[in-house]
């Protein structure tokens, strides 16, 4: 083969060989960067602004949980710790001087018809979920079955009371307290851990749960497993947002406002119930308890909203929250053995 020939081979070769390198590593490159795109739209493919963030609960996942905000407060002292509780419901000799304990009967001197549980808590202005509780020994408040002799506690009649709860931002502690008007004694029923608001350095309460008085309004909520709603105008199971229970408040200022009395919406709700791992079972998310988590709401344990939605419901109740419980103006003379 002459030289010239040599030649134009050795080109057309060299020039076939830069070709399929060139195009393996445009194939390679192409591959690449089409995978760095979907993870990055998986990503962004996830809904923003629900009001549940799975990964919150550190009970679920295997995972680190993303960080929640823990109390702020410096100070060593605690907010005082009880649970006094069961002798609201107790029908022995424990309870306290606020209750009296009732021996079932439908004949009664107040109602000319038989008598049945509803009929008892609107006479003695107690809820049925309270006698509920307090007729099945346990936290039971939906099993009203009573047969005659069965015992219960109602509130007395003899009794003017309203309750407190206190709320210490700076720990993330509520305290629920009764007051007796007539003697003037305020008691400690119990201590509750809470979640709050997350935290806002522009509000004065450091958090976006504000600081005030407040009392509680009429519209509240049960709710349980498929009940739906409207949540910032979108249709979501209820649980997912206020847990079982939504209590509102209602500030001095809204409650004297006419036109529009529960502008912002806070309110006393039970922890949000989130998609368990790897399944559709809702379970409750208790991660957002003793943490600086919502928009502005008080949450708390079911087992606890619970407890306090069955005894708040048919008194005067009063929250009061504070950056520390040395500055609440709390009324009556606390006392740890109530008078009879």
């Amino acid at each position: 083969m002459s030289a010239v020939k040599w030649i134009v081979v050795g080109t057309v070769s060299l020039f076939s060989l830069i070709g399929v390198a060139a195009f393996v590593k445009k194939t390679g490159g192409s591959s690449a960067q089409e995978t760095a795109l979907s993870s990055e739209s998986a990503v962004l493919s996830v809904p923003a602004a629900k009001p549940i963030q799975v990964v919150q609960n550190q009970n679920l996942s295997g995972s680190a949980p993303a960080p929640l905000s823990r109390p702020i407060c410096s100070a060593k002292e605690d907010f005082p710790h009880i649970d006094r509780i069961f002798q609201l419901f107790s029908t022995g000799s424990s309870k306290l001087p606020i209750v009296e304990t009732l021996t079932y009967s439908s004949s009664v001197s107040w109602m000319k018809r038989p008598a049945w549980i509803a009929d008892y808590a609107t006479y003695y202005q107690t809820s049925r979920h309270f006698i509920a509780r307090s007729l099945n020994a346990k936290p039971d408040y939906f099993n009203q079955t009573v047969s005659e002799k069965s015992k219960f506690n109602v509130f007395r009649k003899d009794k003017k009371i309203q309750f407190h709860l206190l709320v210490d931002v700076s720990r993330c502690k509520m305290g629920f307290y009764y007051v007796d008007q007539g003697t003037n004694e305020r008691v400690l029923l119990k201590t509750y851990s809470v979640g709050l608001g997350r935290l806002d350095s522009t509000s004065p309460s450091g958090t976006l749960t504000p600081l005030g008085r407040y009392t509680l309004g009429n519209r509240v909520a049960i709710y349980q497993p498929g009940t739906m709603g409207f949540y910032q105008d979108q249709k979501v199971e209820m649980l997912r947002v206020f847990g079982t229970r939504w209590i509102p408040l209602i500030s001095e200022e809204d409650r004297l406002a006419v036109d529009n009395p529960v502008k912002r919406g806070y309110g006393l709700q039970g922890a949000p119930w989130i998609a368990s791992q790897g399944s559709e079972l809702l379970v409750e998310n208790t991660a957002v308890i003793g943490a600086y988590d919502s928009d502005g709401c008080i949450r708390l344990k079911s087992e606890d909203i619970e407890e306090i939605y069955a005894i708040v419901l048919t008194k005067p109740t009063f929250v009061e929250i504070v950056k520390d419980f040395h500055l609440a103006k709390l009324p009556g003379v606390e006392v740890a053995t109530p008078s009879r």
